[in-house]
């Protein structure tokens, strides 16, 4: 119950979907002259409206006797409740829906197709009378945390389970359980393989006391039937024909309205396509990039949505529960655009990611080589960066490593050198030169990686090749400053990477909100990623703002002094090399572009373009004549 706009019928049909009750709305049950005279902005009189409440309650009173129902009604004198409540040996709670008159005043006028004016809005507060006995909630919150507020008040048991996940690995398993630990009601699948994953959910629901509301299901369809409608189910498998085979089979048991989330590592252009196949059976589709880890995926992470808005605002409640919460108290949760945007920002978070990790992995190897410092020298240097603007999550656990031994040893010389890859760093680097957009410093990365898969031949051309070391003295300010400013150009690409591909595909997306969702629980979480958010706001492309132009000229000599040791010991430096490089190609006013298209009009007539005019005619040159 309450006035127009408290949201009656919304909450209503997503009760009823919670709790399986059937609903009805009260509306329905006007006279034309009633809706005529509503349409008009004219108040209805209490004799207008006896006809009106007598019609519900018979309705009421016949249909309650197939069980329990749910009618959205705005009763809101005692007077209609009590012709309302005059059904002999019936039970019936009221739910009153409050909220303040700006609300309830701005959501009227946003209705469409609905005969009750905002104008009314004054005349429903001014007869209200709140009932003695009742539960009154407030409509500030999200639908669904109201409907939970309202089942757990009322004692009322769920009959079918609000949200479904598909898909047991790691980061299905720490979801689930994030899920659970925020009191969605949850079903969960992992296909049957003999021998291999047998009742992988029932034993996962049962090792965790949080799951135990939990249905687990190694069949589909019964999966599929435990949940309310429309049905909201999470991908958490592998990407590509994995998340194909399992689309193809939810398809003839899922109705138009269901929505599917793919939370897997897919390609967007992939996700764009499911969009479009699935949304011919009415059924939508969200590509959510999901960061953080098994520990970010229980405790909170960056979740990065994709898709329709519609799909995403029946899920938002949902997922901005379970995401991380950065130290603006703000959530790590925010839709990104249309089509494959969440998908595409995810993808490129990993580029950037490969470059962070490549260079702390070379910043070591500088320490190590060039230093002649061993793993706890160099974890003792590192801490206090911990505090300061280079500190991240990635450095924090690589001072954690460090420090790590076993057996006397630590594990790092325990480990191969052969850095693995599992696609979204090589589709960062060809998407980009797809565009034809520069990202050195992020395929530098992916190339180091690639490198390093060529341990045998590394090895054995280390055993055949001279090579003096010779150690130097270290400055650990001047390499931190360094590595600092080699992380600045790494994030500038990515950013400029991402707007550059959103302008193309008219995603809209906000650079500045998402560095806020990158801000806690994914893995590039920093605190350069903060101060990022502020510097967005001023301009998209960081390496002009101001403050970035200070810092590079600042910077700069600690790069080149850094990178002249390393090759002094013949040591790869390929994302500090590759950042420097970057850099200083773009504050050259002329390069030597002008000799290739020489070179490609004298072999190729190409033609060319003057410098008096670059906006001007291509020209081409005779360049063998006489």
């Amino acid at each position: 119950m309450g006035v127009s706009g408290c949201g009656k019928t919304t909450i209503g049909r997503l009760l009823s979907e919670q709790t399986g009750y059937p609903f009805y709305d009260a509306d329905q049950f006007h006279s034309e002259a009633n809706i005529q005279k509503m349409t008009a902005g004219l108040p209805l009189t209490d004799e207008d409206r006896w006809p009106w409440l007598n019609a519900i309650r018979d309705f009421a009173e016949i249909q309650s006797k197939s069980g329990s129902l749910i009618i959205a009604c705005s009763a809101l004198k005692q007077s209609y409740r009590d012709i309302l409540c005059n059904i002999p040996d019936l039970c019936i709670d009221w739910v009153l829906l409050q909220g303040s008159y700006d609300i309830l005043y701005s959501r009227l006028q946003q209705r469409e197709s609905h005969f009750m004016p905002a104008t009314l809005l004054q005349s429903q507060l001014d007869i209200l009378e709140i009932p003695a006995r009742a539960i009154e909630v407030n409509i500030v919150n999200q639908p669904l945390k109201i409907v939970l507020q309202i089942i757990e008040r009322l004692s009322i048991s769920l009959r079918m389970q609000a949200f479904g996940l598909i898909g047991l690995g790691v980061m299905g398993k720490s979801l689930s359980r994030n899920l659970a630990n925020k009191g969605i009601q949850l079903s969960l699948y992992n296909r049957r393989v003999v021998g291999k994953e047998e009742d992988i959910a029932t034993q996962f629901i049962q090792e965790y006391p949080e799951l135990n509301t939990a249905k687990g299901f190694e069949d589909l369809t019964a999966f599929v039937a435990s949940l309310s409608v429309p049905r909201k189910i999470m991908l958490m498998v592998n990407a590509g024909e994995s998340t194909d085979d399992i689309i193809q089979q939810l398809i003839p048991l899922l109705q138009p309205g269901d929505i599917v989330i793919d939370g897997g590592n897919a390609h967007y252009l992939d996700t764009e396509k499911r969009i479009k196949q699935l949304g011919t059976y009415g059924i939508q589709y969200l590509g959510v990039g999901v960061s953080g880890g098994e520990a970010g995926a229980l405790l909170g992470p960056s979740i990065m949505p994709g898709g329709s808005t519609a799909a995403y605002m029946a899920v938002q409640p949902i997922l901005e529960q379970i995401a991380a919460i950065n130290s603006k108290g703000f959530t790590c949760c925010k839709f990104i655009g249309a089509g494959g945007a969440g998908h595409f920002v995810k993808m490129v978070h990993n580029g950037i990611e490969y470059a962070e990790m490549q260079l702390l992995a070379e910043l070591v190897q500088f320490l190590k080589v060039v230093g002649g410092h061993d793993y706890d020298l160099i974890a003792l240097l590192l801490k206090p960066y911990l505090h300061g603007p280079q500190s991240s999550y990635l450095l924090e656990i690589t001072v954690q490593i460090l420090q790590t031994k076993s057996n006397g040893d630590w594990i790092l010389n325990q480990i191969l050198d052969n850095a693995g890859n599992k696609g979204t760093g090589s589709w960062t680097s060809m998407e980009a030169a797809k565009i034809g957009l520069p990202i050195p410093t992020l395929t530098a990365a992916l190339n180091a990686r690639f490198i390093s898969a060529m341990w045998r031949t590394r090895q054995h051309l280390a055993s055949t090749m001279t090579h003096k070391v010779e150690h130097q003295p270290i400055n650990i300010q001047q390499v931190m400053e360094a590595y600092q400013l080699c992380r600045i150009i790494n994030h500038h690409q990515g950013f400029q990477m991402i707007e550059t591909v959103s302008n193309q595909h008219k995603w809209g997306i906000d650079l500045t909100a998402l560095a806020g969702v990158w801000t806690a629980g994914c893995i590039i979480r920093s605190k350069l990623m903060e101060q990022l958010q502020d510097l967005l706001l001023v301009s998209t492309q960081l390496l002009l703002h101001p403050e970035m132009v200070s810092l590079c000229n600042q910077s700069k000599y600690s790069l080149k002094h850094m990178l002249s040791l390393a090759l002094a010991n013949e040591l790869p430096m390929d994302a500090f090399s590759a950042s420097a490089q970057y850099l200083f190609a773009l504050k050259q006013a002329e390069s030597g572009a002008a000799l290739i298209q020489a070179q490609r009009d004298f072999f190729g007539a190409h033609t060319y373009q003057l410098k008096n005019n670059p906006e001007g005619p291509f020209y081409h040159f005779n360049w063998q004549a006489e």
